[in-house]
């Protein structure tokens, strides 16, 4: 597990973005931080939900510094529907797992700022489900009839975990890495992986734009 405290000016409203891979990780860290809020966290989680649940509730346990932070799980999926592309982006509105689902806050806020981040690509919002294990073939058709648009093995588990240790905003953005289409056999190798790589970069400042938000005076 690792973290990486990155504390910004203004307001100690704190962000936690979680993801599993290094490369996630690189991506994150790289992108534009001007627009954060406040201290932002992002955290390598490890792969595999039980991974991802266990870091999370680490870091967010006890009176440390985050507490009380907003939690947005991020990084590459696969996925489920027909059309997708490597670089489309999913913003889920929940996320599922064996146990039941993970209601996301605000989902139509994430969509705008992730419209506005990387403008040009196309945003699909819906269910993202969680497995324990990489799918293919038939197994993402059968995920597809549930309705899910998405999977990944992270986010269900990173958000589940999120709420358990106490109430707070919650969201999941995910970047296409491959589709039913466009199946890839090893991240990192392939150009869908680059492009990949490029949107998950751009679009960090649509998490500070709806963290931002979220804490504006409702009219």
């Amino acid at each position: 597990m690792e973290g990486s405290p990155e504390p910004s000016p203004g307001s100690a409203a704190p962000l936690l973005i979680a993801c599993a891979l290094g490369i996630e990780k690189l991506a994150l860290r790289g992108g534009d931080r001007s627009g954060a809020l406040g201290p932002v966290t992002v955290l390598r989680t490890g792969m595999g939900p039980q991974n991802a649940e266990r870091a999370v509730l680490a870091a967010l346990g006890g009176d440390g510094p985050l507490r009380n932070a907003a939690v947005v799980a991020s990084g590459f999926c696969a996925g489920l529907a027909p059309g997708m592309h490597p670089g489309d982006l999913v913003v889920a509105d929940e996320t599922r797992h064996a146990a039941g689902a993970t209601a996301c806050t605000d989902p139509e806020l994430m969509v705008k700022a992730v419209a506005r981040a990387v403008p040009g690509r196309t945003v699909h919002t819906g269910p993202l489900i969680g497995s324990d294990h990489v799918v293919h073939g038939h197994e993402r058709a059968d995920l597809r009839a549930t309705g899910a648009i998405a999977v990944d093995m992270e986010s269900a588990a990173t958000l589940r975990g999120a709420v358990s240790a106490g109430p707070r905003p919650v969201a999941a953005v995910r970047v296409v890495v491959d589709a039913p289409e466009h199946e890839l056999v090893r991240i990192g190798t392939v150009r869908g992986g680059i492009s990949a790589f490029r949107v998950l970069r751009a679009v960090l400042p649509a998490f500070f734009e709806w963290h931002r938000s979220l804490l504006l005076p409702r009219r």
